[in-house]
């Protein structure tokens, strides 16, 4: 395999369900390293065996333990060791733990490198058919449902695609709130990426919501389109709309209603609700 790659923590890509996704530069590192960080030992020791690659110590490091355990990996460091942190399949950091450890990394000089690879968020975006110009990963939105609503209502202007992983058993639950609190945008739903059973739908949220009623096998992850450009308010539309606030609250309190929900500018709302106010 070559020299020994230099003292530091790697952070290796690992295959999410091909094991033809995994990089050359991975399985040099992989095979060279001192000490393997892991979510799952079982699944990394799968892993190398199915590689043929020999297996150096392997130390379990996730969301569970990784106060106690990052101490420990980075004594290893400072001693000159070659680390690798993978999670149990794609990129580490991407809603895996590890953003702690590179921090304090960081902060002591210690060196940090990343070995891209396999990660479920790119080709969900590429495959959508959806806008990937500017996009917006958002990891797992909240398990609750008035924290997950909360949570997409501060996403909803955001001015890109938005992408999520999203629990199969949560996802009905969680596209009737995106249709809801975003509007019934344009999305995707992909599962079992570079898997054997790969599968991506396209549709309207509420659509989607309808035909995941039944949760899904796999791991899913959700793409939705940006927000759409409302048709133009007419006069007569936004007189009407006035005209019905008015009935019931101030100008002032009508005006701030009406331009929130058709987005047209407060001042210009404003004076026109002081007009059909008769001031």
């Amino acid at each position: 395999m070559g020299s020994k790659p230099a003292a530091g923590l790697y952070l290796v890509a690992t295959p999410i369900g091909n094991l033809d996704d995994i990089t050359l530069r991975a399985i040099k590192l992989l095979s060279a390293a001192d000490l393997i960080a892991c979510e799952d030992t079982r699944m990394t020791a799968k892993l190398l065996t199915l590689l043929g690659l020999p297996r150096p110590p392997l130390t379990p490091y996730h969301d569970h333990n990784a106060e106690r355990a990052r101490p420990a990996l980075l004594a290893r460091l400072r001693q000159g060791a070659v680390v690798a942190l993978v999670s149990d399949a794609g990129t580490p950091l991407l809603s895996d733990p590890g953003f702690r450890l590179v921090r304090d990394c960081l902060a002591e000089g210690l060196p940090v490198t990343s070995l891209p690879g396999p990660s479920a968020l790119l080709p969900a975006l590429q495959l959508s058919g959806l806008p990937s110009e500017r996009f917006l990963f958002a990891g797992f939105l909240p398990p609750k449902a008035a924290a997950r609503r909360r949570c997409l209502s501060e996403l909803a202007q955001v001015p890109a695609s938005l992408v999520f992983y999203e629990s199969p058993r949560r996802l009905a639950a969680a596209l009737t709130d995106m249709a809801e609190i975003l509007g019934d945008r344009p999305a995707a739903v992909a599962r079992e990426l570079t898997k054997m059973h790969e599968d991506l739908r396209r549709d309207r949220l509420s659509v989607l919501a309808g035909h995941y009623a039944e949760p899904p096998k796999g791991e899913v992850v959700v793409v939705v389109g940006p927000p759409e450009e409302a048709p133009p308010e007419s006069p007569d539309s936004l007189d009407a709309r006035l005209t019905a606030a008015l009935c019931e609250m101030s100008p002032r309190d009508a005006a701030a209603l009406v331009a929130a929900a058709s987005g047209l500018p407060r001042r210009q709302v404003y004076a026109r609700a002081m007009v059909l106010a008769g001031r």
